[in-house]
C-alpha cells in the first residue's frame, strides 16, 4: 500500500490500513468458503437431482429424505451439529480426520455444502421435471438413449429454467455465510465483530461490512444476468 494512503488511513480511528487489511482477509475467507461450498454443492446436486426424478422409491427416497432434513432445519443448527458433534464421535481424535475437522473451516464448509446441495437438488429436480414432453419424444424419435437424452436435451433445457432460482440460492449462501463467524472463523462478519470489540463502534464496523456484502451481491446479480441472457439468447427475436 502506498505510504500516502496508509498515512491518510491512519488519521482515522477505525478505518486504518490495519483494519482494512482485516476486512480484506475476511473478504477473502468469505469468498473462498462460499465459492467452494457452491461448486462442491452443485457437483453433488446434479446427480442427486437426477436420482430424485427416478420413480423407484428406493432410489429417490433417500435423496428426498436428505433434502427434507437439510431444507427443514436451520443452517446454524446444522453448523453447530457438525462443528461440535464431530468431536463427540468415539475414536475420531485418534484418526487423520481429526486433523481436518479440528479446524473450523472444514466443518463450516461441510455444513454449507450439504445445505446448498439440498436446495440446489430440488431446484434442478423441478427444472428437470418441467422439461416439455415433446422435447423428450423428439429425442426418442432420433434414437437417443436415456443418457444421451439427459446430456443433450434434459440437462441443458433444465439449466435455462433453473438459473434464476439458482441465482437466489447463491445469494442466500453468500448472506448465510455470515454465521461462519460463530465457530471462530474470521470472515467478513468476524472481522467486523473483532473491530467492533476493539473500538466499540458497532455502526461503523457493521455498516461497512454490510456494504461489502451488498457489493458482492450486486456483482453476483450482474454475473447471473449475463449468464441468463447467454442461456436464453435463442429466444430473442432476430433483428432485421
Amino acid at each position: 500500500m502506498p505510504d500516502f494512503i496508509a498515512q491518510w488511513l491512519n488519521q482515522n480511528d477505525i478505518f486504518t490500513a490495519m483494519t482494512l487489511m482485516e476486512y480484506w482477509d475476511g473478504l477473502v475467507t468469505t469468498v473462498h468458503l462460499v465459492f467452494l461450498s457452491l461448486v462442491i454443492g452443485l457437483l453433488v446436486a446434479v446427480p442427486l437431482a437426477i436420482l430424485r426424478t427416478v420413480r423407484n422409491p428406493f432410489v429417490s427416497g433417500p435423496v428426498w429424505l436428505y433434502t427434507y432434513l437439510f431444507r427443514g432445519t436451520p443452517l446454524l443448527i446444522q453448523l453447530y451439529i457438525i462443528y461440535y458433534g464431530v468431536a463427540q464421535i468415539p475414536g475420531i481424535q485418534d484418526t487423520f480426520w481429526w486433523d481436518i475437522f479440528k479446524e473450523p473451516l472444514y466443518p463450516a464448509l461441510l455444513a454449507f455444502t450439504l445445505n446448498t446441495a439440498a436446495y440446489t437438488t430440488e431446484i434442478i429436480r423441478g427444472a428437470i421435471a418441467a422439461t416439455p414432453y415433446g422435447e423428450i419424444e423428439a429425442a426418442k424419435a432420433y434414437g437417443m438413449n436415456w443418457f444421451l437424452r439427459l446430456r443433450r436435451i434434459v440437462l441443458p433445457s433444465a439449466a435455462r429454467r433453473a438459473v434464476q432460482a439458482y441465482s437466489n440460492e447463491v445469494i442466500f449462501m453468500l448472506h448465510a455465510s455470515a454465521i461462519a463467524s460463530v465457530v471462530t472463523i474470521v470472515d467478513l462478519t468476524g472481522a467486523a465483530r473483532n473491530i467492533y470489540s476493539r473500538f466499540y463502534a458497532p455502526f461503523d464496523a457493521f455498516i461497512f461490512v454490510a456494504l461489502c456484502y451488498m457489493a458482492l451481491t450486486f456483482m453476483l446479480v450482474f454475473a447471473f444476468r449475463k449468464l441468463e441472457n447467454h442461456l436464453l439468447r435463442h429466444q430473442k427475436p432476430v433483428s432485421s
